[in-house]
């Protein structure tokens, strides 16, 4: 008997709730206008907007500039933008807050709306769900790297992009103070980690219940949440790119 394929929704959820402090600006830096004149979130939002396998898009930023950013990404023009989800003090909140928000979401809708159920697979509506957390102040990740984070989703559950060492790396002691080089670790054992890193709703939703019982919880991203409290959950690399830069300081969009 042949089994119907499962059909995957994909929600791209920008995190824009940074203040940019590090970029010595007024504005936060999701509203710093590049050489185009498109601010970051605009140029960050529309490479998503654009990708065919993207269906739905979220952003996460802090309340208060809600009404600035919906009037740079207006619905007419950017109608795969379903939520607009406050972020929180830390990036984990922010992640977490939009896990929340879009389970909930889908929890209501039915399993026939996405074709998510068979006679063979029987999955909750979470199942069928994969979550594509990106940084906004990545503005410019390609059509190519969003199209192999979600060819690779279909597959697994978990997926990130990274891109492989090439400087020196020391590890270090500190003494009265002072630093000096413990070890130097082969460089080809590290990668660099990028966004999109994404998941199917249900883990990440699962690796949140049990890092929220977790007082001692420390991660930087949502790999971490992932690796931490989810270890048999294997977390795929797929090859970034290093156009996909971060934008941290003035002199990374030549301000």
């Amino acid at each position: 008997m042949r089994i119907p394929r499962i059909v995957m929704k994909n929600i791209a959820v920008i995190l824009a709730g940074g203040r940019g402090s590090r970029m010595g600006t007024d504005l936060p830096k999701q509203f710093i206008r590049l050489q185009d004149g498109r601010t970051v979130l605009e140029t960050c939002v529309d490479v998503f907007h654009q990708n065919e396998h993207i269906d739905e898009i979220a952003i996460v930023m802090l309340r208060e500039y809600f009404t600035e950013a919906q009037a740079l990404l207006p619905a007419d023009r950017f109608p795969k933008i379903r939520y607009w989800i406050p972020g929180g003090a830390e990036r984990w909140e922010s992640s977490l807050n939009a896990i929340k928000t879009i389970a909930d979401a889908n929890d209501s809708m039915t399993k026939s709306s996405i074709n998510c159920k068979s006679s063979i697979v029987q999955s909750s509506i979470i199942d069928c769900v994969n979550v594509l957390i990106h940084d906004c102040a990545r503005p410019f990740v390609s059509q190519d790297l969003l199209n192999r984070v979600c060819e690779a989703l279909e597959q697994h559950e978990a997926v990130t992009v990274a891109v492989p060492v090439t400087d020196t790396l020391y590890e270090v002691r500190t003494v009265a103070d002072d630093e000096l080089v413990q070890t130097i670790p082969p460089r080809s054992l590290f990668r660099r980690a990028q966004t999109p890193q994404a998941f199917r709703l249900s883990v990440m939703q699962k690796a949140f219940h049990i890092a929220m019982h977790d007082e001692a919880r420390t991660f930087t991203d949502d790999v971490g949440v992932a690796l931490r409290y989810l270890p048999d959950t294997p977390i795929h690399i797929i090859p970034g790119e290093e156009s996909n830069k971060k934008l941290t300081f003035k002199e990374d969009i030549n301000l």
